[in-house]
């Protein structure tokens, strides 16, 4: 079949180039139209429980992720000069488009109380701006003697003072983004040089903006890294830009279909599918290299560039398919998890490995055949002395040294299993991002001063009209307000109780002792002020502040919690301390208690991420058995090639343990591409050794032997490169991704010596029953085909 196939594309090669590049332009359309994604719960199947209770509150209240925070930390603050340009800041910041409104120092809200109308008047505290200093310390006394504001604008253990900058969500949902959060940011940057201030900068937009942008960035680096890395390995190694060149435009065609399978898919550019093109450049690279030294292998044996190329198709098609398939398997399982973005992840990954199959298969053989044949100084490469001396050790090792390397094996595997141990899971909101980078530093500076800006809701639903304003259910909000501020981790939270609280406060002269929920003689009295009305006669800022806390009917409630990222570990068991606690506050059968947010969005993403990937290894470790088995027919065959390809996954996972890798989204992905692509190297081992035992009548050590000397070459440049396509990951700014690329390096390098020591070693083990299945004749390669006469395929018998 397969000489027969490559009839088929020497004969019509022609045509068939054509439409590769015909379908490479549309390809390159489509791909030029990819977006960034934006979208921060993708990782959550759309009916989740979880996820619906956070649509829900969305739809009643808002976005929750929409706050950027400004910080500070100065002495100067209620300077006349400073604080008139730190209202100018307030100002800038309120002229960007998309910027909604702000809630800092200089628009805050005083309550005054007003006899003649029996109103509470909300006064904007410091404008008109104080012009002498002396008025604009008796402001600030009065700012300082509301409990309201304090822990939410400034801290009260140090001069830091915060600006939170409120975005429109719908920008935050397209590209536009970038242009708003940098606006913010140079805006506050400018007055933090003016004023020579260390400006502080955080909150859910800016995080998402910087690591999408970051991820876009990376994208456009690695495959320019790829490329020229790969590139400058393949010259070393063929010694032919013919050669190079070949490779590069297998992979550049691959990486433009795999862009643009993202855009006809309907799905956008993520941190996980922002990896696909490189990955098909590291994995397109092997293809090309099996290709391409089994054509120079071959044409060094006879001489006949024709019959070299026929029986380069011949012997590598079956081995680059199945090698090509179980990589793509390893991806392509992710289709069958419960997360968007690892299925959008698994299938275009998964699809495009399949493609640079079917790129290379005709490209290569239609290319080289216009080509002059390879002259010696391209073939050189096969008696290298260097790595000629590399499979000497080799042979030497698998036939002489054996149970060495067993015992070498168990005891790393030994040691591997006591890392396992050590193993965790535990993941954060800014988990990728280096410690000494600044979008995490300025986080710590919040909670350190701030408590956080990470949000987390409680919905309370009284389960009747009005309930809210009930002063049973406000003292009950106020009593879950002091429950949550108490926990180390959380700022003090907003609830509409802390606006009633407010009221009350000024009703009695603005006397800091009466901020608290009012009881049932002071209500009386405080219902007719708190109808507040600005001066044009709309609800004041204040009233839009405080009615933001209620749904429009007063039946739900939410108490809104900035928090520190305490990750995916320390998360639920605050809550789940906070749960009953909560429950014993408001009793379940008249309410209804939530928690929701981003906060817990972000936990219920990661661990369906961690525990589909878990799934999807799984899945593709049985797919590729079966695989194997189709391919081998044989249990003993089966065995022999998953253990090379087991060791090195348990040993990845051993020395996460005892380097303190956490298992995370990005670090589990390791196992599943390691897997998917270790098992080429397997696959080309065996296959080699079944199309060449009955050569050496089925002898197996000289089969072994000679195997080790033919595949080995091949096996370890195109470890090499995947070693090398792997490492550049080593080099981006996020740490998952920077442990993603030297874990997959560590575990391609063990797979390429366990396939090269172990396999063997295995298979002379093994020897008398392989033999006697051998014999039996019921152990027949899938490529075992009589060779055809050239001219029976349409090709020229002379040499060309």
């Amino acid at each position: 079949m397969w000489q027969r196939l490559a009839g088929f594309v020497l004969k019509y090669r022609l045509w068939l180039l054509a439409l590769l590049f015909a379908g490479t332009g549309i390809m390159a359309y489509y791909a030029s139209k990819v977006e960034l994604s934006y979208e921060f719960t993708g990782a959550i199947p759309r009916d989740n429980v979880k996820f619906l209770e956070y649509q829900d509150f969305k739809s009643k209240f808002g976005e929750d992720g929409n706050m950027m925070v400004v910080g500070i930390e100065t002495d100067s603050l209620f300077q006349l000069e400073f604080f008139k340009e730190y209202v100018k800041l307030n100002d800038d910041l309120r002229k960007i488009p998309a910027v909604e409104n702000t809630l800092s120092i200089p628009v805050a809200i005083n309550l005054v109380k007003d006899d003649s109308t029996r109103k509470l008047k909300a006064v904007t505290l410091f404008q008109p701006v104080p012009q002498d200093q002396a008025t604009l310390d008796s402001l600030a006394a009065i700012f300082h003697s509301l409990p309201f504001y304090k822990g939410l604008l400034y801290s009260a253990s140090s001069h830091s003072y915060l600006m939170a900058v409120h975005i429109n969500k719908g920008i935050l949902n397209s590209a536009k983004r970038i242009e708003v959060v940098e606006a913010i940011t140079k805006t506050a940057e400018a007055f933090g040089k003016k004023h020579n201030l260390d400006v502080k900068l955080s909150g859910l937009p800016m995080i998402r903006t910087i690591m999408a942008t970051k991820v876009a960035d990376e994208l456009k680096m690695f495959l320019k890294i790829s490329f020229v890395l790969t590139a400058l390995i393949l010259l070393v190694f063929f010694r032919s830009f013919s050669a190079v060149l070949m490779s590069m435009i297998v992979v550049a065609i691959g990486v433009i279909w795999s862009v643009a399978t993202i855009v006809l898919c309907g799905y956008k550019i993520t941190l996980l599918t922002g990896l696909i093109p490189p990955l098909i450049v590291v994995i397109g690279i092997p293809n090309c290299v099996y290709f391409l030294n089994k054509y120079h292998t071959e044409y060094a044996l006879h001489g006949n560039k024709s019959k070299a190329l026929v029986r380069m198709v011949q012997k590598m098609g079956i081995v680059t398919l199945f090698t090509n398939l179980t990589a793509a398997i390893g991806f392509g399982v992710f289709y069958f998890t419960n997360s968007a973005i690892l299925k959008h992840f698994g299938v275009v990954a998964g699809v495009n490995i399949m493609l640079i199959f079917l790129i290379s298969f005709i490209f290569l053989p239609s290319v080289l055949s216009y080509l002059p044949p390879p002259k010696t100084k391209h073939t050189s490469y096969l008696e290298n002395k260097m790595f000629c001396s590399v499979l000497d050790l080799l042979n030497t090792l698998v036939f002489k040294y054996r149970p060495m390397v067993y015992l070498v094996t168990i005891l790393m595997v030994g040691a591997a299993i006591l890392g396992m141990m050590r193993l965790k899971s535990v993941g954060f909101i800014v988990d990728d991002i280096p410690k000494s980078d600044k979008l995490y530093t300025d986080l710590k500076f919040f909670e350190k001063n701030f408590k956080g800006v990470m949000p987390l809701e409680i919905v309370v639903d009284t389960k009747k009209k009005n309930g809210v304003v009930n002063l049973q259910t406000l003292s009950k909000l106020d009593e879950v307000s002091k429950l949550i501020a108490e926990q180390p981790v959380c700022a003090r939270p907003l609830s509409v109780a802390e606006g009633i609280k407010f009221a009350k406060q000024a009703y009695y002269g603005g006397d800091s002792l009466n901020y608290a929920v009012p009881n049932q003689f002071d209500i009386g009295f405080l219902a007719p002020y708190l109808r507040m009305k600005g001066a044009s006669g709309e609800a004041s800022t204040f009233t839009k502040l405080v009615s933001s806390f209620m749904d429009s009917t007063r039946q739900v409630a939410r108490v809104s919690v900035n928090m520190a990222d305490i990750g995916s570990v320390e998360l639920p068991r605050l809550i789940d301390s906070l749960r009953p606690q909560v429950n014993a506050i408001f009793d379940t059968a008249q309410y209804k208690v939530t928690f929701t947010g981003t906060s817990i969005i972000f936990l219920e993403g990661s661990r369906f991420i961690i525990n589909g990937l878990m799934e999807s290894i799984l899945l593709a470790f049985v797919l590729i058995i079966f695989c194997m088995l189709y391919l081998f027919r044989s249990w003993r065959m089966l065995l022999i090639s998953l253990i090379p390809n087991i060791i090195p996954l348990v040993v990845t996972a051993g020395v996460m343990g005892w380097m303190g890798i956490a298992i995370k989204p990005s670090t589990v992905l390791v196992f599943s591409i390691a897997l998917g692509i270790a098992i080429d190297v397997t696959i080309r081992f065996l296959v080699n050794f079944k199309q060449e035992l009955p050569q050496n009548n089925l002898d197996i050590s000289a089969t072994v032997r000679q195997t080790i000397n033919e595949t080995g070459l091949s096996i370890i440049y195109t470890s090499l490169i995947l070693f090398a396509g792997f490492m550049i990951f080593a080099f981006s700014e996020f740490q998952g991704t920077k442990a993603l690329g030297w874990l997959t390096s560590l575990t391609l390098v063990m797979a390429m010596i366990t396939n090269l020591t172990i396999l063997p070693a295995m298979l002379l083990w093994m020897e008398k029953a392989l033999q006697k299945r051998a014999k039996k004749k019921d152990w027949t390669p899938l490529d075992e085909e009589p060779d055809l006469e050239l001219g029976q395929i349409g090709l020229d018998e002379k040499n060309d």
